[in-house]
């Protein structure tokens, strides 16, 4: 045990002493100690190999994006001139013109708004709801339902598009309808005075349709089947899972019942992720077009989707006609989604804190 050698050790007036001559050696000596030697030559070239790679990588994502950015201020001359890249020589605004008033763009945006607005807020609520029953109460089938929800998110919706078109084609559920209209007190005119703009088809079983209208997204979204469901759920129940069993416990001491302390304590704590949840329904409804074509089958209903179109004032004929109307078609993207970049400018700290909270599982 004597032979064991300790390291000496440092205390801190010997670390005050080696600062003080250090700093009592000259300059040059100071600058060569430390910038010349293997440590400090091995973090610079750490650090221009981050730069370059982050520049390299960067430029490949945002390359694509400049090039429509910059395609949709360029007039038809720009598109045939070897000598124009990325800065057009002869800037316009008439693509962006045409596309507001000549492809109904407000009236697109308001539609698309007023679905977007509410599919998003009843799937966050009817999300919110499943995930924390799911996370938080233990039943028969609790793993089973859970299992669904996840199938969900796998079977590709083309699966069952014909048969979804059927049923919101000729909506009726349990044959509630037909009973209704056979017996004297309430008739079709009644169900169509109640119902406002749903049309009453004059067929046997008296359906409803419920195409060109709000309603077959509505009813997917509260029925927890609606436009990726199964994703918020899932990032939902991760959520609650990591929640302490402690609060609600701590409320059903106290008198309160499942729905309030649900309502009073746990949906304030999980404000970020029910925005993050809202911010992707709101964001994948408004530029989704597989239900929109699927439901909306009258031309004269403008969504977002419909405005990828070329205006009548700008078709023409000439050498460069096919990059122009592909800069056209790139100017409509651009349009259809700036909204959705001005809200994530506003929404991106609760987006990132969701994200982050949507991991959280039970030590």
């Amino acid at each position: 045990m004597d032979n064991i050698e300790t390291k000496p050790k440092i205390t801190k007036e010997t670390k005050n002493k080696i600062k003080v001559e250090f700093d009592r050696t000259p300059l040059k000596e100071r600058m060569k100690a430390k910038f010349l030697n293997l440590y400090f030559l091995g973090n610079v070239i750490w650090y221009i190999f981050r730069l370059v790679l982050l520049i390299g990588v960067s430029y490949i994502v945002l390359y694509p994006f400049l090039t429509k950015i910059a395609g949709s201020f360029m007039s038809p001359d720009d598109f045939v001139d070897v000598t124009v890249r990325l800065i057009p020589k002869n800037f316009t605004l008439d693509t962006y013109k045409a596309v507001l008033t000549e492809l109904g763009y407000f009236e697109a945006f308001g539609n698309t708004l007023l679905l977007s607005l509410s599919s998003a807020f009843i799937q966050t609520f009817v999300c919110c709801l499943i995930g924390y029953g799911l996370a938080k109460f233990r039943f028969s089938g609790n793993k089973l339902v859970f299992l669904l929800v996840v199938l969900t998110m796998v079977i590709p919706h083309q699966t069952i598009q014909l048969a979804m078109f059927m049923h919101f084609r000729y909506f009726d559920v349990w044959g509630i309808l037909s009973l209704l209209s056979g017996g004297a007190s309430v008739g079709v005119e009644a169900i169509d005075a109640i119902l406002g703009n749903i049309h009453i088809l004059d067929l046997p079983e008296h359906s409803v349709k419920l195409l060109d209208s709000f309603g077959p997204m509505i009813i997917l979204s509260a029925t927890g089947l609606g436009f990726k469901n199964g994703l918020y759920i899932f990032m939902l129940r991760q959520f609650f899972t990591g929640v302490p069993d402690a609060l609600e416990e701590s409320a059903y001491i106290d008198g309160s019942g499942v729905f309030r302390t649900f309502f009073t304590i746990i949906l304030p704590l999980s404000i970020p992720m029910m925005v993050t949840v809202f911010l992707f329904a709101f964001c994948w409804q408004w530029t989704d077009d597989f239900y929109t074509n699927l439901f909306f089958t009258d031309p004269d209903f403008m969504l977002m989707p419909n405005i990828v179109e070329i205006p009548p004032s700008l078709e023409t004929d000439y050498p460069g006609q096919n990059m122009y109307y592909a800069a056209i078609k790139n100017t409509c993207g651009i349009c259809i989604i700036a909204p959705l970049v001005i809200l994530y400018l506003f929404c991106q700290k609760f987006l990132v804190q969701g994200i982050e909270r949507s991991g959280l599982t039970a030590d």
